[in-house]
């Protein structure tokens, strides 16, 4: 039954079944015991935290006593978004933490978000199988034992605060944004942050936390995204932003109300970060990580910046291992994720918002007119296809392309004839479902149009709503 919660990246599931407080101790002491093996064996402090669903105050409480009943000592940090987790375990030099949340998904859902020294990522590839198979080999007894390690609680948003806004170059104009922050942890980040920063002013939405969503908390999808839309028209702000639940993600919108798409938004930041790291005697080949879906737009900007572009394969673990391999100054990924290399190599919500102020705030030019540039090359946008042998289309894709473009493996099969024909894609089976998600670029619409006429066919039947 608790194999069922475990996924590639995190625990996720419904809550009470099959995620349960059982489970939830666990996880505390599989994912302590991984913790102390990490740590030479020697005991250490683990952070605990959780987002604002009904279910999370119980759920991180057993997840702390079982960590505690496997001999590491607990600080819980309370109820905050999952990039506070990050900066907290690096802060306090804790040996992991674990942040209650199930991101985007569903009210009936949670989960945890596990992170080893130095706040790395702990999925599928970096210990989280080791964490199932020692919870699955617990069994009803060891629950009895009595927690030895200690407990504690801090309140660490002042430097949290103070952290963020060291992101955030002081603004010579007013700004106008509006947030939406899908009733999640931003609607509690937001003001412990933002509030009392001269010349900004902030229209929130959905700010409230009630325990429910008046929409999913997933930017990503464009439904979710009208609130932040038409807030933005009606209010002639500058700026939108949308959070996810746990407020490590956020999606923008220009002054039009029209959503930026994240490799465009990441082009456009790179810019930024590069502009300040130009006077780092430390950094002598400067890097931008991007995830390999992202427009040939994104590379070409970097390459044009002097600076090195890195691919990453999809998912923060990969993204933040590149971060770190590179030196990368900054990273992006279209899910909404942003990563810093003065963040610890980690992803957060609220220091991208600080660099979107940071770079609006010092000039009168609309974001609009900003993003234009980016916006130059036609995009399919990911589409799911149903499949049953993933594996049989994909060798076939590199099969039937082999001679007219490149083939790179490094997520999926990407195919490559930007230079000869005017478009690539690339083509990545789901890690859960039986599906291919397709991703193409032409240089014009013309090319695009025939690429995917002709690739279409080749990848199998559209899923349900695409």
């Amino acid at each position: 039954m608790i194999g069922k919660i475990f996924k590639a990246y995190d625990v996720r599931a419904i809550h009470p079944d099959p995620l349960n407080e059982e489970a939830a101790w666990k996880v505390g002491y599989a994912t302590a015991l991984f913790l102390k093996k990490q740590n030479n064996n020697q005991p250490g402090t683990v952070l605990v935290s959780r987002d604002m669903r009904p279910s999370s105050p119980k759920l991180c409480e057993a997840m702390s006593t079982g960590i505690r009943t496997a001999g590491l000592d607990v600080i819980d940090l309370g109820m905050c978004d999952t990039s506070f987790m990050y900066f907290a375990v690096n802060h306090l030099k804790a040996i992991g933490g674990v942040q209650t949340t199930a991101s985007h998904n569903p009210i009936e859902y949670n989960g945890f978000k596990i992170s080893g020294k130095l706040a790395k990522p702990i999925g599928a590839a970096t210990g989280l199988l080791e964490i199932q198979k020692t919870a699955e080999g617990l069994d009803d007894a060891d629950l009895l034992a009595e927690p030895t390690g200690k407990f504690e609680t801090q309140d660490l948003w002042k430097p949290y605060r103070d952290h963020v806004l060291k992101f955030l170059v002081p603004l010579k104009r007013k700004i106008k944004v509006v947030i939406d922050a899908s009733n999640g942890m931003a609607g509690r980040m937001i003001p412990a942050i933002f509030t009392g920063v001269e010349n900004l002013e902030i229209i929130p939405i959905n700010f409230e936390i009630t325990g429910s969503f008046v929409h999913e908390p997933n930017p990503l999808v464009a439904e979710n995204m009208i609130p932040t839309q038409e807030g933005v028209r009606e209010h002639g702000a500058h700026l939108g932003a949308c959070f996810d639940g746990d407020a490590d993600r956020c999606m923008l919108t220009d002054d039009q109300g029209e959503i930026i798409g994240c490799d465009h938004l990441t082009a456009l930041l790179a810019n930024h970060f590069l502009a300040l790291d130009e006077s780092n005697p430390a950094t002598h080949d400067p890097a931008v990580v991007y995830d390999l879906r992202s427009s040939k737009v994104l590379e070409e900007t970097v390459r044009s910046l002097d600076a090195k572009p890195v691919k990453s394969k999809v998912g923060h673990v990969f993204m933040k291992a590149a971060l770190r391999e590179h030196n990368a100054v900054f990273g992006g990924e279209l899910s909404g994720h942003f990563y810093f290399r003065d963040n610890y190599f980690a992803d957060s919500g609220a220091i991208a918002f600080a660099a979107m102020l940071s770079m609006l705030g010092q000039k009168d030019t609309p974001l609009s007119e900003r993003i234009k540039p980016y916006r130059k090359y036609p995009q399919s946008g990911e589409i799911n296809f149903e499949v049953e042998d993933k594996d049989g289309v994909l060798a076939t894709l590199k099969q039937d392309y082999a001679d007219v473009a490149e083939v790179d493996e490094l997520d999926g099969v990407t195919i490559d004839a930007w230079d000869t024909k005017g478009w690539w894609f690339n083509v990545r089976a789901s890690n859960t479902e039986p599906l291919l998600r397709l991703n193409a670029e032409g240089k014009d619409a013309a090319t695009l149009e025939k690429l995917m006429d002709e690739l279409t066919p080749k990848v199998g039947q559209p899923a349900a709503g695409h």
